[in-house]
């Protein structure tokens, strides 16, 4: 079985090289970055990377931005029986390909994410952590934080990730609920806490609680991502 990681990308100078630079030691068959315009010295950092480790299973792709979009265009390119798709501030623990081959393992077993941890070790990130992750343990429901993956075939059957602006994540695996049994795995990526502390830790709780709520009552994303953008 093999996996291939897309990442997309808009402006991640920042967080992308260590992320990249650690995903490719991991044993993955395909890891391909869509990036969505970016200004800054992300795509350099690619070329760089790919300059480096000629044989490295790494592409670079552009799209319009729109991290829906960048994953589906990434998802389209890609040629692996599994899709992962990994934010560009998140870190994979050493057996990831292991720990997601066991997970499908299982015929029935359609997808899955990852448990998470934040790169900031304070008694409010371990809560923030918990929190979510025994919500989505719960509810089924995971957010791109948790690297989820999917099969590529249920994944076209799906028609890939809607075309929306924010929500992008829940609605895949909402959806992907309906496909088949999900694997919470216990391993555990490491994100970054960054907007969390850009923002401040309460006020990012009440906002995503605020959004998710409009959204499960049927307000459009593209009206809540007008607040979100207001509210970063």
């Amino acid at each position: 079985m093999t996996v291939s990681v897309v990442i997309p990308t808009l402006n991640e100078e920042q967080a992308l090289p260590q992320t990249l630079t650690r995903t490719l030691t991991l044993g993955f068959d395909e890891v391909l970055v869509v990036d969505g315009g970016s200004r800054d010295r992300t795509c350099e950092i690619v070329a760089s990377a790919r300059a480096a480790v000629p044989d490295a299973p790494l592409t670079l792709l552009t799209s319009k931005p729109g991290r829906a979009l960048q994953m589906n265009v990434g998802a389209t390119a890609s040629h692996e029986d599994v899709l992962l798709f990994l934010h560009a501030d998140t870190w994979l623990p050493d057996n990831a390909k292991r720990a997601i081959v066991g997970a499908l393992q299982e015929p029935e077993c359609v997808g899955g994410r990852f448990d998470l941890r934040f790169d900031r070790d304070r008694p409010l990130s371990r809560l923030i952590a918990c929190m979510i992750n025994r919500r989505s343990r719960l509810s089924g429901i995971a957010t791109g934080d948790q690297a989820i993956f999917v099969r590529r075939g249920v994944f076209e059957r799906m028609g890939g990730f809607a075309s929306i602006p924010l929500m992008e994540d829940i609605d895949l695996t909402r959806r992907l609920n309906r496909m088949g049994p999900v694997a919470c795995l216990r391993a555990q990526v490491v994100t970054s806490f960054r907007r969390w502390e850009a923002c401040g830790p309460i006020r990012t709780i009440l906002l995503m609680w605020l959004l998710r709520f409009l959204y499960w009552i049927g307000v459009s994303p593209h009206t809540l991502r007008q607040w979100y953008s207001h509210a970063r």
